[in-house]
């Protein structure tokens, strides 16, 4: 039984890797700003789940919330927030907000778990969850440049951790989550003229990729951003 972390795990991609890792057996910590999403989320009495209630935008308390933390084999960054401001119209308390969640978070959680993962009887395994905006010119200019960050704190955490933890990204393209919705209409369209399928990837399909990198990927996959975007670019 694995000792998984995953943080948004209340909700679209996290919801759908909170239930994979259940079905495998493993133990999940969801971490989360608030769990009100009841008609989604029936997993608050699950022998196999706990739940602890934290705004990981608030990076000066992640000590405390990794001390509740004891024993852990996986970390999946997951959280995040898409606010599709433009970059001349940023304010600065968003900018921060974002870059809170988005990029400081999972860093600085890593980094804090990383006595703990190493100490893992699996072998420790850190998946971030990234985007296509790291990868282009993003609208939302704050969350592409977090984004880009997380990809390269993956490529920077494997190195530092020489083997002793995996650590890998995804990239997905918008998908079909709540998230999707803060995106406007003609931005959709564009998007799906560009795919091969001329559809959004699904919650389960990035869930199943993740699961994947966090369990059975060769260990030599390491360090690694894998693309989930059908041919966007």
């Amino acid at each position: 039984m694995r000792q998984v972390v995953i943080t948004g795990g209340n909700k679209g991609i996290g919801l759908a890797l909170t239930q994979k890792f259940i079905e495998n057996g493993d133990f999940v910590t969801i971490v989360a700003r608030d769990f009100s999403n009841r008609e989604t989320f029936d997993y608050r009495n699950h022998p196999n789940v706990r739940c602890i209630s934290f705004d990981l935008s608030q990076v000066d308390k992640l000590p405390q919330l990794a001390e509740q933390i004891t024993d852990i084999d996986v970390l999946v960054n997951n959280a995040g927030l898409l606010q599709t401001l433009t970059y001349d119209a940023y304010p600065e308390s968003k900018r921060d907000y974002g870059l809170n969640l988005n990029l400081i978070a999972p860093v600085t959680l890593t980094t804090l778990l990383e006595a703990k993962l190493k100490a893992s009887s699996y072998k420790g395994r850190v998946v971030n969850n990234a985007s296509i905006a790291g990868q282009i010119g993003h609208p939302d200019i704050w969350y592409g440049i977090a984004k880009a960050g997380l990809i390269n704190a993956t490529k920077a955490f494997s190195k530092a951790f020489q083997d002793r933890i995996i650590v890998n990204a995804v990239a997905p393209s918008p998908t079909e989550t709540e998230l999707l919705n803060n995106i406007p209409e003609h931005r959709q369209q564009a998007f799906l003229r560009n795919t091969i399928s001329g559809r959004f990837a699904t919650a389960q399909e990035v869930a199943d990729t993740i699961f994947w990198l966090a369990t059975d990927s060769p260990e030599y996959i390491n360090g690694m951003c894998l693309d989930i975007n059908n041919g966007a670019r």
